[in-house]
C-alpha cells in the first residue's frame, strides 16, 4: 500500500519540478536580455558630441557705435543725479567719451553645407559691421550676410573656405516628442563649444512672433547660445536656440528653440532670394470664442473669424467681413495662429481653396495668394465722404451710442467714409465694459449686418432674441483695428 501511494504521488512532484525549471529558465532569459540591453545602451553622449562638434561655430560680431555724450544707461534723462554721473564718466573716459568706439558681441551658429552656409539668429548679427566665424579647429573666417528674417529671428551667413566644411543636417522637428533627449551646443557666456543635454519639455510654444513654433527644452541655454543648434540623438538639428525664460539672465531650465521645420523654409528662401517670400491672404482675423460661436449659432468654437477685408487677394476673391474660415487649402483651421502659419508657409501666387461659413452656409472660394512682405508697405485707398443722419444718443446693452457724423469722425480720427455707431459712454457695471468696450469705439456691424443708426441696432437685437440667441455679435473698431465682441441679451 505504501509503495502504491509513492507511485501515485510522483506525477505531481514531476509537474512541480517542471514548473520550477521553467520559471528558472524564464528568469535566466530575462536577465540575459537585460544584460544585453545594458551593454547596447551608450555609456555617454561623447560619441555624438564628437560627431557634431566640428559643425558648430562661435560667432563674434563687431559694431562701431557713436561715443556717449552723457550718462546713458546709468540714470534716466533729466535725473537730478545726471550731472554727477556725467562728471564721473568724463573722468573715466579722460576726454575720449565722445569718440566712436567698437563694440563686440558673441553668439553661436552651425554649418549646413560643405560650401560654407551658416545658420544663426538674426539678433546675433543684426547691425554688425564685421562677423567672424570660429570653427572647432580654431580656424577663423569672415562671414557675409546672405539674408535675414526678423519674424523668425533667423539669419543665413556664408563663409569662403579652401576645403569642404563639416556640416550637419536638419531633422524633422514635428517628429520630436515631449520627453525625447536633446543636446544643445554653442558659445554660452563666451565659453565656446559647450555641450548641454536635456529633454524636450514642450512643443509648439509661441512667444511673441506671428510665425512662432518653439521647442521648449530644459537643456542649459545661456547668453551666447543664441543661434546654436538643438540636436536630437541622431545628430540632426531640430531647433535653433533663440531665447530663455529667466528672472536673472541665466538658465533656469526653460529655453526655446525655433523648430527646424520653420527654419528650413526660411533658410531655403534666404538662400534662393536673399529674403523671405510668404503667402498673404489679406484679411484681419480673430479667434472664434465660445460666446462668439453662440452669437453666430455655431456648434463649435473653431475657425478664424474675419474682422476686416482690406484691398488684397481676399477682397478680390470675394471674402467678406463676418465670414468664418473653416479650412484653408484642404486643412481644417483650428484658430488664427494656425491659419497665419499655414498662409505664411504657402507659396506666393498659389491658388488655394478657402472654405468659409457665411450666414449659416458653407461655401468654398478660390483665392490667389499675394506676398506678405509686399503688403506690409501697402496703403489703403482714399476714403470718400458719406452723409449720416443727425446725432441721436441712446443706451443699448450698457453702451451709450450715437450715429457717426462728420464732427464725430473728425474728433475720433476715423475715415470719412466709415458709417456706424460711436460709443460715447460705457456703463462700468455692464458686460460691455468687462469685455473691453470704451468710449470712442465704433460699432459698424451687429448680427453680421451693417448698422448706421440706433434703430437698425435695436432691430438686430430683436431679431437675435426672436431667433433664440443668447447674445449678439457686434463688430467693434478702435483706431482702425476691428474685433468681434458678443454681448449677452437681456430677457
Amino acid at each position: 500500500m505504501q509503495s502504491q501511494a509513492k507511485v501515485q504521488a510522483s506525477p505531481i512532484q514531476e509537474t512541480l519540478a517542471f514548473k520550477a525549471f521553467f520559471l528558472s529558465f524564464l528568469t535566466l532569459i530575462f536577465l540575459t536580455v537585460q544584460a544585453a540591453m545594458a551593454l547596447a545602451k551608450p555609456e555617454s553622449l561623447a560619441p555624438l558630441a564628437e560627431k557634431i562638434s566640428p559643425s558648430v561655430v562661435n560667432i563674434t560680431t563687431s559694431t562701431v557705435i557713436e561715443g556717449r555724450t552723457g550718462p546713458q544707461g546709468i540714470v534716466p534723462e533729466g535725473s537730478p543725479f545726471e550731472d554727477f554721473f556725467r562728471d564721473f564718466q568724463d573722468r573715466n573716459n579722460r576726454g575720449d567719451g565722445n569718440r566712436p568706439r567698437r563694440s563686440s558681441a558673441l553668439g553661436s551658429g552651425f554649418v549646413i553645407s560643405e560650401d560654407g552656409y551658416v545658420v544663426t539668429n538674426n539678433h546675433v548679427i543684426d547691425g554688425a559691421d564685421e562677423i567672424t566665424i570660429e570653427f572647432f579647429s580654431g580656424e577663423e573666417l569672415q562671414a557675409k550676410v546672405i539674408g535675414t528674417d526678423p519674424n523668425t529671428d533667423i539669419a543665413l551667413l556664408k563663409v569662403e573656405a579652401e576645403t569642404p566644411l563639416p556640416f550637419v543636417s536638419f531633422g524633422d522637428s514635428d517628429a520630436a516628442r515631449v520627453g525625447d533627449w536633446v543636446i544643445a551646443m554653442g558659445n554660452p557666456l563666451g565659453q565656446g563649444f559647450s555641450v548641454s543635454a536635456g529633454i524636450v519639455s514642450a512643443r509648439n510654444r509661441a512667444l511673441s512672433g506671428t510665425y512662432d513654433d518653439y521647442i521648449q527644452t530644459d537643456a542649459a541655454i545661456n547668453r551666447g547660445n543664441s543661434g546654436g543648434p538643438l540636436f536630437n540623438m541622431d545628430g540632426d538639428v531640430i531647433g535653433v536656440n533663440t531665447a530663455i525664460l529667466s528672472p536673472n539672465g541665466g538658465s533656469i531650465g526653460i529655453g526655446f528653440s525655433m523648430a527646424s521645420n520653420v527654419v528650413t523654409r526660411v533658410v531655403d528662401q534666404l538662400k534662393e532670394f536673399g529674403e523671405t517670400r510668404r503667402g498673404w491672404l489679406g484679411v484681419r482675423i480673430q479667434d472664434v470664442t465660445d460666446d462668439v460661436a453662440d452669437a453666430m449659432g455655431l456648434e463649435n468654437a473653431a475657425g478664424a473669424l474675419i474682422t476686416d477685408v482690406p484691398d488684397g487677394p481676399a477682397k478680390e476673391a470675394g471674402l467678406e467681413t463676418g465670414d468664418v474660415i473653416l479650412s484653408f487649402d484642404g486643412v481644417d483651421v483650428a484658430d488664427t495662429r494656425g491659419l497665419v502659419r499655414q498662409v505664411g508657409n504657402s507659396p506666393v501666387g498659389a491658388t488655394v481653396r478657402v472654405t468659409v461659413l457665411r450666414e449659416g452656409k458653407s461655401q468654398t472660394i478660390k483665392v490667389v495668394l499675394g506676398r506678405r512682405e509686399d503688403a506690409d508697405g501697402a496703403s489703403s485707398s482714399p476714403a470718400q465722404e458719406q452723409e449720416t443722419p443727425a446725432p441721436q444718443s441712446k443706451t443699448v446693452l450698457g453702451l451709450t451710442l450715437a450715429p457717426l457724423t462728420d464732427d464725430l469722425r473728425s474728433e475720433l480720427g476715423v475715415e470719412a467714409n466709415m458709417a456706424g455707431l460711436a460709443v460715447t459712454e460705457v456703463d462700468e457695471t455692464s458686460e460691455a465694459f468687462e469685455k473691453g468696450l470704451r468710449a470712442g469705439d465704433i460699432i459698424t456691424e451687429a448680427g453680421q449686418q451693417k448698422v448706421t443708426n440706433i434703430a437698425e441696432l435695436e432691430a438686430r437685437v430683436d431679431a437675435a432674441k426672436e431667433a433664440g440667441r443668447k447674445s449678439l455679435l457686434m463688430l467693434v473698431r478702435r483706431a482702425g483695428d476691428p474685433r468681434f465682441v458678443a454681448l449677452t441679451l437681456s430677457d
